[in-house]
């Protein structure tokens, strides 16, 4: 349900559900500003998190820091939203040196990152990350899948190989687009526009997804996560609507069939992040709303 001026508003309608997958799947949510970290360095903490077929791992580093990762089977996320943090990033064969305020696709095998700057970087893995599941904040949730969210598969390599591909976050806002998305053969990563004090609650955009999660990052601000379950036959599978309050930085995993809405409610700049794991089909079928849509290829139609 979009208002009319939600650029959302023209998407297809999705496929009606007769009833849940399953039992009830809850929410979760990590609040890094008022929880212990699961790393602790001299020049940086980091927090993990993790949904049903990704691991976030935010990281908020004081000085310089090295980041590594050896042997990554896929293509993996480096968020740096702020401008003062920069890297000095190594994989695939390449050295690169990346500014702030950026979003960078790294290849799979050995990768090192070595941040300048301070400030919070936000790296995104995919299940296949075994050892990095194992360490998350809400691992025990994940016991036993959802059965609503298909196995993952991942979306094409990108058209010339995998490398390092970095790219600015200071996009102008257009008509008729939907925050600034990019994609890469794992995730797809909307980087919203900011909201300069509270949302105007009479226009709210609660809807929901039929088979996949969504994670939001709250990078600044403060938000309610607004949740309801659907209901089912079995009363004992019933859940409490959730409205979280969440201050930053945070995350909320949004489980599929939740019709859901985050609200901005901090008085200065709220900032919202959408990440989705593999990237959606809805968002890559509307031109001009990926960005680095020429870089990747969507899958083939059966």
């Amino acid at each position: 349900m979009y208002d009319a001026s939600d650029p959302r508003a023209s998407l297809a309608a999705g496929k009606p559900l007769s009833s849940p997958a399953g039992p009830a799947f809850p929410a979760s949510y990590a609040r890094f500003y008022d929880q212990e970290a699961q790393d602790t360095d001299g020049a940086g903490k980091t927090w993990i998190v993790r949904g049903q077929n990704f691991v976030l791992l935010h990281t908020q580093a004081e000085g310089e820091l090295l980041l590594e990762r050896r042997g990554q089977p896929d293509e993996y996320v480096l968020l740096m939203p702020d401008e003062a943090t920069t890297a000095v990033v190594e994989a695939g064969g390449e050295n690169r040196t990346i500014d702030g305020h950026s979003l960078t696709f790294l290849p799979p095998g050995d990768s090192s990152v070595r941040l300048s700057g301070g400030g919070h970087v936000v790296r995104l893995f995919t299940s296949a990350a075994g050892d990095l599941l194992e360490q998350a904040s809400n691992a025990a949730l994940y016991a036993t899948a959802n059965p609503a969210i298909p196995p993952l598969a991942s979306w094409p390599a990108p058209v010339d190989g995998y490398r390092i591909r970095s790219y600015s976050l200071a996009v102008q806002p257009e008509p008729g687009r939907f925050g600034r998305i990019f994609r890469g053969s794992t995730f797809m990563v909307n980087y919203l526009e900011p909201k300069d004090g509270p949302r105007d609650p009479s226009l709210l955009s609660p809807h929901e997804h039929s088979d996949f999660e969504q994670c939001s990052v709250a990078l600044s601000g403060e938000y309610i996560h607004h949740l309801r379950w659907p209901w089912t036959t079995d009363k004992a599978q019933w859940r409490d609507d959730n409205h979280e309050t969440c201050a930053s930085p945070s995350v909320a995993v949004i489980p599929p069939q939740v019709i859901h809405t985050s609200q901005a409610i901090g008085a200065g700049i709220n900032q919202l992040v959408d990440i989705f794991c593999p990237p959606r089909a809805d968002f890559s079928a509307k031109p001009g709303w990926v960005l680095n849509a020429e870089d990747y290829p969507i899958p083939a139609r059966p």
